[in-house]
C-alpha cells in the first residue's frame, strides 16, 4: 500500500472541504449530483470518445497503482539472473531449461527461452528491446486516459457552470433564489478543476513513475541476459545490473 498516496488525498480534500468551513460555508454546499454526473460522466464518455475500450479498460485498471503500485524485487532479479550465470559457466546454456517452468514473468520467460535456445547475444537483445518498447508504448497509452481525462474536467466544469447560470436566469423574477442559484452553479467549476488537478492529473503522473520503474526492470532483465548470452563473468554482470537500482 502506498500511504502517500492515501495521504494526498485526504489532505487534498481536507485543504478544500476546511477552506470551505473557514469562510463560513457548509460542506453540503458541494452535494450536488447534477453538477457531479455533468463533470464526472462527461468527462469519461469524453476519454471512451478518444480511446478504444481496451486501452480505456487497461488504464482504469492501472489506476488502483497508485494506492498498490506493482511490487518489483530488482535485487531478487539481479540474484537470479547472476545465479544462471553461474549454472551457465559450469553446466552450459541447455542446462538452464529446467529452470523454464519456475518463471512465471513473461518477459523473463520468454529471454530464458532465446538464452537456451542459443540465441546471439546481438539478436537476444535486439529481440528483447522490441519487447520492451512495444510494452513501454502500450503502458504509456493506457496511462494517458488519466491525462486526457484532466484535460476534459475543467471545461465539463464550465459546461456544468453555464448550465446551471441558464437555469439561474429562469428566476430573475425571484430574487431571493439569485444568490443560492448562482453558488449552485459554480460547483460544477469546482468538480471540474478539483477532479483535474487532485486525482486526474496527479494519477496520470505517478503512474508515469510507476511505468518508468517497470521499464528500467526490463531493461535489467535484457542485460543481464545479454550479459549471460556473451559469457560474462557473474560478478560482472551483477555489478553492472546494480547499477540500474
Amino acid at each position: 500500500m502506498d500511504y502517500g498516496s492515501l495521504i494526498a488525498l485526504v489532505l487534498g480534500l481536507g485543504a478544500i472541504l476546511g477552506g470551505q468551513a473557514l469562510e463560513g460555508g457548509h460542506p453540503s454546499l458541494f452535494l450536488q449530483p447534477a453538477a457531479f454526473v455533468i463533470v464526472f460522466v462527461g468527462t469519461l464518455a469524453a476519454v471512451l470518445m478518444q480511446n478504444p475500450v481496451p486501452v480505456f479498460l487497461r488504464g482504469i485498471r492501472m489506476g488502483k497503482w497508485v494506492f498498490r503500485p506493482p511490487l518489483a524485487d530488482g535485487m531478487a532479479t539481479i540474484r537470479k539472473l547472476t545465479g544462471w550465470a553461474h549454472v551457465v559457466r559450469q553446466e552450459g546454456l541447455l542446462a538452464l531449461e529446467r529452470q523454464l517452468a519456475t518463471v512465471r514473468d513473461p518477459f523473463l520467460r520468454s529471454g530464458l527461452q532465446l538464452l537456451v535456445d542459443g540465441t546471439d547475444p546481438a539478436k537476444l537483445a535486439e529481440a528483447l528491446e522490441v519487447q520492451i518498447t512495444s510494452f513501454e508504448n502500450q503502458e504509456y497509452q493506457a496511462s494517458r486516459i488519466w491525462e486526457a481525462a484532466g484535460g476534459y474536467a475543467p471545461t465539463l466544469g464550465i459546461i456544468g457552470a453555464v448550465m446551471g447560470l441558464i437555469h439561474v436566469m429562469g428566476s430573475l423574477s425571484d430574487p431571493h433564489k439569485l444568490g443560492d442559484g448562482i453558488a449552485v452553479a459554480f460547483v460544477a467549476t469546482i468538480y471540474g478543476v478539483g477532479l483535474a488537478n487532485l486525482v486526474f492529473l496527479p494519477i496520470a503522473n505517478k503512474l508515469k513513475q510507476i511505468i518508468v520503474a517497470r521499464v528500467r526492470e526490463r531493461d535489467l532483465i535484457c542485460d543481464g541476459l545479454v550479459g549471460i548470452a556473451r559469457g560474462d563473468n557473474p560478478r560482472i554482470i551483477e555489478e553492472r545490473l546494480k547499477g540500474y537500482l
